[in-house]
């Protein structure tokens, strides 16, 4: 495979089983989709990291002869899950032509450190998946150790967290972390596993567009030819044929604006945003003048910085309010607490003078 591999797709698609079962299973299911000339990369786990010792952990090696045939006959790319230096090394000894670091193994900076010095002086292209935890560090800290072993054909997965309380979906897709390290690595590809996120099939078509929407790079999506009789994770894969389908229904969207003059109209509502935001910052930091203020009096008088009565007061009072404004509960409980912090922060230095 010519390098690098990433940046030769307008678009990447990844689909394959979760777990590669049989040898006819991964052939068959790699022969339907590579009818559609918009997969560019077969996906098939051959170790699965899983949390109890009694689930199906993969085939281990022999899976790996049957990526080879699969890629044989249908012409595709592979790529598998590596979660040591011996599944690297193995992998490459077998022609797989994607490594990809797991959740469970990004967590981990002795894993990675590991898989990063058996990659030295090799040239494959690596997937990153982010850690299972919401810890944008440590989704770095994984970037900056694959590229130190002179790996640079790199792209990243964001498949959701686990996160306290149920949610709807599988994993929480927390989309402020994958934004973020996009804002921190814009050359980076970065690919949505909505797959890991929903944990359900109905979930699926959402979270992708979604993920388009916000300028990602193509899509990570388990396919099976039979998936209610799959080993792993068969609520959330889909037939090739159902996959097909999905693909056709999501919009694709450019990043970049064309000037014309259909584009007037979104400079005039940006120059609006703009200005609204720098008043914002302004406002803020008047309100923190008086949290400075605030602080001062409760040193003179003795007083605690928190008021847990007022605080609830306040709080309820201006989320009834943002509700009525059309804003999120999600968002306006973020952004209050932050608020209070800062305010708590500029109060606790008044009083520690």
């Amino acid at each position: 495979m010519q390098q690098p591999f990433f940046s030769t797709y307008r678009k990447i698609i990844i689909s394959g089983p979760c777990s590669a079962e049989t040898e006819n299973q991964l052939v068959e299911t790699a022969s339907l989709l590579a009818q559609d000339s918009r997969i560019n990369l077969l996906r098939a786990g051959i170790w699965k990291p899983r949390t109890r010792p009694d689930t199906f952990e993969g085939v281990g090696e022999i899976g790996l002869n049957w990526l080879q045939a699969a890629k044989h006959q249908t012409g595709l790319a592979t790529t598998t899950e590596v979660a040591s230096a011996r599944h690297a090394e193995m992998a490459m000894k077998y022609g797989v032509d994607v490594l990809w670091l797991g959740a469970r193994t990004t967590v981990n900076p002795f894993l990675v450190q590991e898989i990063a010095d058996a990659l030295k002086g090799v040239r494959v292209p690596v997937m990153i998946k982010n850690p299972i935890s919401p810890d944008i560090e440590l989704w770095q800290g994984a970037i900056d150790r694959i590229h130190r072993a002179g790996i640079h054909d790199v792209a990243l997965v964001h498949r959701g967290f686990k996160t306290y309380g149920q949610t709807e979906f599988r994993n929480t897709p927390l989309w402020q972390i994958p934004i973020e390290i996009k804002r921190r690595f814009p050359e980076i590809p970065m690919i949505c596993d909505p797959s890991h996120i929903c944990g359900k099939r109905s979930l699926l078509s959402q979270v992708a567009q979604t993920s388009i929407d916000l300028d990602f790079s193509g899509l990570m999506i388990e396919s099976h030819i039979n998936p209610d009789q799959a080993w792993s994770d068969a609520e959330q894969q889909l037939t090739p044929e159902d996959l097909k389908k999905m693909l056709d229904h999501l919009i694709w969207r450019s990043a970049s604006v064309i000037e014309n003059k259909s584009t007037e109209p979104l400079h005039a509502l940006r120059a609006q945003m703009d200005k609204i935001d720098e008043e914002l910052i302004r406002l803020l930091g008047e309100r923190m003048k008086l949290a400075d203020l605030v602080g001062a009096c409760k040193k003179d008088n003795n007083i605690t910085i928190l008021q847990t009565e007022r605080w609830n007061e306040i709080r309820n009072r201006l989320l009834d309010k943002a509700i009525s404004l059309g804003l999120s509960q999600e968002f306006i409980h973020q952004y209050i607490d932050a608020v209070h912090m800062e305010s708590i922060s500029h109060q606790n230095k008044i009083m520690n003078i």
